[in-house]
């Protein structure tokens, strides 16, 4: 059945998907509240506030340095490898280890499609200019077929 389509019928296809594609992410993204989600509340030797106490994050989660990671000097550096900054309400400041870094997987998230949209573009020039050498070599073929019978 692809076989019967033509070349405008499958990049408008292509391209509905794609759109479609996108508004799904687009709502997807408002739906979710992503930062709740990407964050451990209860890890391992983890410091944290006296239990069921109100804190402030006064530091987003962010990846730890390589010096405190070798050093040692920040205890939840050493499990997770990604620290938060916490206020409690009683004053007391506290370092907690948290899962992942919402920003970083973004990024990376970012590098990859780009990265294959990349190459799908290449594909599609490699597809192209390998049609149009294929089409060529018939041609000429037809041609010296033409002259011969003639």
């Amino acid at each position: 059945m692809i076989e019967s389509c033509t070349k405008k019928r499958m990049l408008l296809g292509i391209t509905f998907l794609g759109g479609l594609t996108v508004l799904a992410l687009i709502i997807e993204s408002h739906w979710t509240n992503s930062s709740s989600k990407l964050y451990v509340d209860n890890y391992e030797n983890n410091s944290s506030c006296i239990s069921g106490e109100e804190y402030e994050v006064i530091s987003e989660c962010h990846p730890c340095t390589a010096f405190e990671i070798a050093s040692e000097s920040i205890d939840v550096c050493v499990h997770a490898r990604y620290k938060e900054v916490l206020k409690c309400k009683s004053g007391e400041t506290i370092t907690r280890s948290c899962d992942k870094v919402a920003w970083l997987e973004e990024k990376t998230f970012w590098k990859f499609e780009g990265f294959m949209f990349a190459a799908a573009i290449f594909s599609c020039l490699a597809v192209y200019w390998r049609e149009n050498i294929l089409r060529q070599r018939i041609i000429r073929k037809v041609a010296r077929q033409l002259r011969i019978s003639a």
